[in-house]
């Protein structure tokens, strides 16, 4: 009966139903066929969650991404980056890396960070003589690349779910994200010896100058590091004070958001946060059902019957969530799959930090991996070009990027270093 109701509502979702109305909807009709009891332990678990203080971060650093996006941030972070980067081999595909990487970090969403920077960078990039497939390659693929730098939602969000430390995620995520854009610029600077670039030389009135207009920018990812890291602040202290930072430069210094646009942008935050809400307290219901029925021991039992080394767990957790990733969106994966996964690895000797890194890596791969990746829908859309063609322009990078899992992976000391160097609790 359950494998049915499972199926149903599997199909329900491909026909267009809401994620929080299937996650809820089968949360409480499994609930009443097990006849656990009353349905209030339902609310009671959604009420718990909803009440954390932490969760009070997702809507204030999300409102702090939205205004970044709709200012001239995304013009002045480019120029910045351009400035000081692009005399280097590759020098303009590596200011297009840590340009997305930085504004991801931020906004929280591959998406945003492609539509507004996309138009930004490509004609930078062919202007730059770089070829239209790498551009676009590029372009799709590190839309998602600040995933792992705080202060990344998806971060928050998992470590909510999955019961790990916010701030211990924060810091395992720097090595590995470092990682993935070294790989993915080490590319980009044989492509740029190969290519025609014509490359600029630095120029300190540019560089000033550059400096100068994101004066009161570059300190933003400063606040958040240092205060948290620093003892001065909690992470939810300096969400707070990002999004109050964000919307006085934005707003009232560079004046590039009028106040009377203010209301739509909120507006706009406020969506994505409610739907990420309903979809939080839905899914802490279905994982109370799951954990009532002991299903992640069970499914620990039965990977321990078939799997008989870590090596192999891993293998099989990396294919399954690079499949997830491809499927899904990185917040439904999280509420949906953590739950899940996080008994099975600890059964295996996983530690949680670790997985958290693996699980996010995973993801942000996913979004960019054919056939239905939505960086690539969002790219094709974005970009006017068939998805088809992205497929084929992502390939190198997302080759690159799955190396770079590997390591990360069996590596699990580039995650869990900074964390016991810098005792982060």
């Amino acid at each position: 009966m359950e494998l049915l109701l499972i199926i149903f509502f599997s199909v329900l979702a491909l026909l267009g139903l809401r994620l929080f109305a299937v996650i809820g909807g089968l949360a409480l009709v499994l609930y009443i066929l097990a006849d656990i009891g009353s349905i209030e332990g339902i609310v009671n678990e959604m009420y718990t969650l909803a009440t954390q203080p932490v969760l009070v971060t997702i809507p204030l650093f999300t409102f702090a991404g939205y205004l970044l996006a709709e200012s001239k941030a995304p013009r002045r972070i480019v120029d910045l980056s351009h400035a000081l980067i692009a005399p280097l081999p590759g020098g303009l595909a590596v200011v297009s890396l840590v340009s997305c990487a930085f504004f991801t970090a931020f906004t929280g969403a591959s998406g945003v960070t492609i539509i507004a920077l996309g138009g930004l960078l490509l004609p930078v990039l062919l202007d730059g003589r770089y070829s239209q497939k790498f551009s676009l390659g590029l372009l799709t693929t590190s839309g998602s690349l600040g995933l792992l730098f705080p202060p990344s939602l998806a971060i928050i969000l998992y470590g909510l779910i999955g019961g790990v430390s916010i701030n211990q995620l924060f810091v395992a995520g720097l090595i590995p994200g470092v990682l993935l854009i070294v790989a993915l610029s080490a590319y980009a600077v044989v492509v740029g010896g190969k290519s025609t670039e014509a490359r600029p030389t630095w120029e300190w009135a540019k560089i000033r100058s550059a400096l100068w207009a994101s004066r009161y920018e570059i300190p933003i990812p400063f606040v958040v590091l240092v205060g948290i890291y620093g003892g001065f602040l909690t992470v939810v202290d300096s969400a707070a004070i990002v999004a109050l930072y964000v919307l006085v430069v934005e707003v009232f210094v560079y004046k590039d958001l009028n106040v009377r646009r203010l209301p739509v942008v909120i507006q706009e935050s406020a969506v994505l946060v409610g739907g990420i809400f309903i979809i939080i307290c839905t899914a802490k219901a279905f994982t109370y059902y799951l954990v009532d029925q002991d299903i992640p021991q069970s499914l620990l039992e039965w990977m321990q019957t078939y799997i008989h080394s870590k090596v192999t767990f891993l293998i099989v957790l990396n294919i399954f969530l690079l499949i997830v990733g491809c499927l899904m969106d990185i917040f439904s994966a999280i509420l949906v799959v953590v739950p899940l996964i996080v008994p099975i690895a600890a059964g295996f000797g996983i530690d949680p930090v670790h997985l958290g890194i693996i699980f996010l890596v995973n993801l942000e791969i996913g979004y960019s991996t054919p056939p239905v990746g939505l960086n690539l829908f969002i790219a094709s859309f974005r970009f006017r070009r068939p998805v088809v063609e992205l497929y084929r322009a992502s390939v190198p990078f997302l080759v690159i990027l799955i190396a770079a899992l590997m390591v990360i992976t069996y590596v699990p000391q580039l995650s869990t270093f900074l964390v016991s160097w810098l005792g982060v609790e």
